[in-house]
């Protein structure tokens, strides 16, 4: 069954005419989600979306935040760096909460943070009220990214499509609110604070719970490694998860003798807490540092640039270049399933192109019209969604199940270091290329409104 998927992703119809190319297409994409249970789909996907959302909408609302005058890319700083933090800790202690407590701290963590950020009086407890939500996503990309591990590639191709339409989602709906329903930007801020309890009804009411495992006494050691047990019974195997839980099941039984062999006592923190180092390093040159590289590029593309073209009024190219850019990330988070990247470097040294092209033009105008921005800014997009929902692909089928799910939790620290990374970069960018073009006659930067 796992070969034949894989060569339905990689296979293309035979030459033909149309018609019959389609009809093969249809039936192989219709092949490739036989087994596709749609409440696991539903679930994760909407965990995407919504964990993603509110931290797409404070991007969305960076100017009307901060203001004309302190660089946007503070708000990125202050909606990442602590997410950052929180993904560098968490996958070492995160798996002594379960999934059942764990899923409600963060819908609240979420809450909290929004109505800080919606109705703080002044700009730094606005900014406290960012840290407290990006907390919340950093905890909640870790820890669905994780889950997956216990539903198999449906699952993850379904978070991967839903963190891709977050960015659309998220963007559209603050521009509609703000720009087509004249809401107050606190109004707007205050309303969307209420999505994240979407992700419990997902999780309690959509979510089937008979694949999850369950953590073994303190003791056992599981519990260190942050795998759970399979509960071998009737209803896991009637929920109908297809190719992922007859693969746990084949597996479960090689994989836990060793788990035993190398784990400590839940009282050994220390111990376990450098071996997770260590396993943590094993993971940066195949995985970390082309996600990192695609995120540094991206993102200081995104909140450091100056564009030299003309908008009706400059706030409109921010929003204007994000939903292109998001176009393209949900267009590539949601295919994985029908393309794979052979390679992850390759895209992520094309996303170092993208930076170093848009900065150029930035200086020296070169590109003769706008639209080629965009289709740069939408392949930026392609790559940037790519490379992320293909990391943790490769993850899924080359890290050992019993690595897999610290696996998937402990990668996600690239994508907010690269962001980081891309915030500090953007802080200084983002007015060295306003000078730049001011002192050469464009002023079009400083016409804030």
């Amino acid at each position: 069954m796992a070969s034949s998927l894989a060569a339905s992703r990689f296979t293309l119809p035979l030459p033909g005419s149309p018609s019959s190319n389609m009809q093969l297409f249809k039936a192989r994409l219709k092949a490739l989600f036989a087994d596709a249970d749609p409440r696991v789909c539903l679930a994760f996907w909407l965990f995407g979306l919504i964990n993603n959302v509110l931290y797409v909408i404070i991007l969305s609302a960076a100017l009307d935040l901060v203001g004309p005058t302190i660089p946007k890319s503070l708000v990125l700083l202050f909606d990442v760096l602590p997410s950052f933090l929180t993904k560098l800790l968490l996958p070492y202690v995160i798996h002594r909460v379960p999934y059942h407590l764990r899923i409600p701290i963060l819908v609240l963590l979420s809450f909290l943070g929004m109505q800080f950020v919606a109705y703080a009086p002044t700009l730094a407890w606005r900014m406290f009220g960012v840290v407290v939500a990006s907390i919340a996503s950093g905890a909640g990309e870790l820890s669905f990214l994780g889950l997956t591990h216990y539903y198999g590639q449906f699952a993850l191709a379904s978070w991967g499509s839903g963190t891709g339409a977050a960015g659309l989602v998220g963007a559209g709906m603050y521009s509609v609110v703000i720009t087509g329903w004249r809401w107050s930007v606190r109004g707007a801020l205050g309303g969307f604070s209420f999505l994240p309890g979407v992700m419990l009804l997902a999780f309690f009411a959509v979510l089937p719970k008979g694949v999850l495992w369950y953590r073994r006494a303190p003791g056992e050691g599981d519990a260190e490694d942050g795998v759970m047990r399979h509960r071998e019974e009737e209803e896991g195997e009637g929920e109908g998860q297809g190719e992922g839980l007859n693969t746990r099941r084949r597996h479960s039984t090689q994989s836990i003798p060793s788990l035993r062999s190398t784990s400590t006592s839940s009282s050994s923190f220390l111990p376990t807490f450098y071996r997770n180092l260590a396993r943590t390093k094993s993971l940066f040159f195949p995985y970390m540092l082309p996600l990192l590289l695609v995120y540094i590029a991206e993102y200081t593309i995104n909140q450091g640039h100056r564009p030299p073209h003309r908008f009706t009024h400059f706030r409109d190219f921010y929003p204007t270049y994000n939903t292109i850019y998001q176009l393209g990330v949900f267009i590539s988070r949601s295919s994985h399933l029908i393309y794979r990247l052979p390679a992850l470097y390759p895209p992520s040294l094309l996303q170092c192109l993208n930076l170093i092209i848009l900065t150029l033009h930035a200086m020296y105008p070169f590109i003769p019209t706008v639209w080629i921005v965009f289709v740069v800014i939408f392949w930026e997009g392609l790559l940037g969604g790519s490379v992320y929902v293909n990391t943790f692909a490769k993850i899924t089928e080359e890290v050992g199940l019993s690595e897999r799910e610290f696996a998937l939790g402990a990668v996600t620290v690239a994508d907010s270091g690269g962001i980081c990374i891309a915030g500090f970069v953007g802080l200084w960018l983002e007015g060295a290329l306003c000078r730049w073009q001011v002192g050469r006659g464009r002023e079009w930067c400083r016409l804030m409104e």
